[in-house]
């Protein structure tokens, strides 16, 4: 079959250049006018350049914009679909081992008001904000559960080649599977040494670190692209302890 693909090409060429050739014979037996032929020959291969130059830089960005455009968007549908099925639930398990909790509730109560600006700052907060893990506070037995229930959806969410244009989901995807894996390994969750605590606790606070920052960038664009999206959003914000779902 390799040595038959070299053939092919060479006569799909003779094919192709046969019609242009029978073109400017006849082009000849009529007009008898060469200084035509060789003009716009000329002036076609001069344009093969200019084309390559259209397809390369003009097109092609074109394309990839869009193509971007439209992964983006399958990412967004992932991004809301995990905080739908995991990111939520996930955000109110683990700010209850956060000792830092209120100042974060503060921070987030993210509503109808916010704008541009109240985002941008708030990404700026949380940049330099570190929330503090203790692993006595929550129930870590019920964390397990929980991840465990969910460790499927997890694997499928990682299988999906478009995350590679998504670093922070990416990211924030490892280290959710990374605790349910540590998780998983402890049988008994009430009689831990106080140094496996403590590595627990950086996992925590990994996972929950990042899952606080990817929300509030999927709040965000909940705003700015799906309004009736976003009102759900707010109305079961994690961080906002008088949130309603019920409208009123």
């Amino acid at each position: 079959m390799k040595k038959r693909e070299p053939r092919q090409k060479i006569l799909l060429a003779v094919l192709l250049l046969l019609p242009s050739a029978a073109a400017y014979v006849l082009h000849w037996a009529i007009f008898r006018n060469a200084h035509d032929i060789f003009f716009y020959l000329l002036m076609d291969v001069a344009f093969l350049f200019v084309q390559a130059v259209l397809a390369t830089l003009v097109f092609d960005r074109l394309l990839n914009a869009r193509e971007h455009e439209a992964i983006q968007k399958k990412l967004n549908v992932v991004v809301g679909v995990f905080f739908s099925q995991v990111g939520t639930p996930l955000l109110r398990l683990l700010s209850a081992f956060d000792c830092r909790a209120e100042e974060t509730r503060k921070h987030l109560k993210v509503d109808g008001g916010w704008n541009e600006q109240h985002f941008a700052k708030m990404q700026i907060v949380l940049q330099s904000h570190e929330p503090e893990i203790d692993a006595g506070r929550g129930d870590l037995a019920l964390l397990k559960v929980t991840l465990e229930e969910q460790r499927d959806f997890l694997v499928r969410l990682l299988e999906n080649p478009n995350l590679l244009e998504h670093e922070t989901l990416t990211e924030l995807l490892w280290a959710v599977f990374h605790l349910v894996d540590e998780l998983a390994h402890r049988p008994n969750m009430a009689s831990l040494p106080a140094p496996d605590r403590k590595h627990l606790e950086i996992d925590i606070r990994r996972a929950y670190d990042l899952l606080v920052k990817e929300w509030l960038r999927h709040m965000q664009h909940l705003k700015t692209d799906y309004p009736y999206l976003f009102s759900l959003a707010v109305r079961t914000n994690p961080f906002d302890p008088d949130a309603k779902v019920e409208v009123s």
